[in-house]
């Protein structure tokens, strides 16, 4: 339908994480009808230049442009405390709260035995390596409340209990703003367990 070079860009969008076909398509064609050649070429070089210029924090695994990462080497931040994630993008959540000051740990993934995915194939060694000095007093296990991140924070609580750390895990439970009618079962019961007192 469209030409061989269309074809390819729109199958490229379509593969990023979140875009369909109809979505790939609109991105393609607003490129090529609105776009100039020198904004595609800006854009184009961005993309080049994260890719050659963004890699791993060597301390809390995060993509950063300089090492260590900007929240590591601050000394504002609370190094006795590490919160682990899964992602990057958790890290960006946690930060868009204002609320937490400690540092990151990220894991670049989760166990998940079924995809092969083993505690050799996620950044789980790094986080004891960190752990040896004695500075770190509470690990806070905030992986998504899922199968998989749930294994992986039970996993990482049992290698941590040979060290000197508290180990907590982020509460999960009901939205704020939706009804105990719409949440499943599984929620409801995590809401219960994690009751506080008012």
């Amino acid at each position: 339908m469209h030409a061989a070079i269309i074809e390819n860009l729109i199958e490229k969008f379509e593969q990023l994480p979140g875009i369909g076909r109809k979505s790939a398509e609109r991105i393609a064609f607003h490129i090529l009808e609105h776009m100039s050649p020198d904004e595609a070429a800006a854009m184009s070089a961005c993309i080049t230049e994260a890719k050659s210029q963004i890699s791993l924090c060597p301390v809390c695994q995060n993509l950063t442009d300089c090492a260590p990462c900007k929240i590591c080497s601050s000394s504002k931040r609370d190094a006795s405390v590490i919160c682990v994630v899964e992602s990057p993008e958790d890290v960006s959540a946690i930060e868009a709260t204002n609320e937490y000051n400690g540092l990151y740990h990220v894991l670049h993934g989760s166990l998940s035995p079924m995809d092969g995915i083993t505690p050799d194939d996620i950044k789980i060694n790094e986080l004891l390596l960190r752990l040896s000095d004695g500075t770190v007093k509470e690990v806070i296990m905030a992986t998504n409340p899922t199968v998989n991140g749930t294994a992986t924070a039970v996993y990482i609580s049992k290698l941590l209990s040979p060290f000197e750390v508290k180990v907590t895990r982020i509460a999960h439970g009901i939205p704020i703003g939706s009804d105990l009618e719409y949440a499943d079962k599984i929620t409801l019961i995590k809401a219960l367990e994690g009751r506080q007192t008012m």
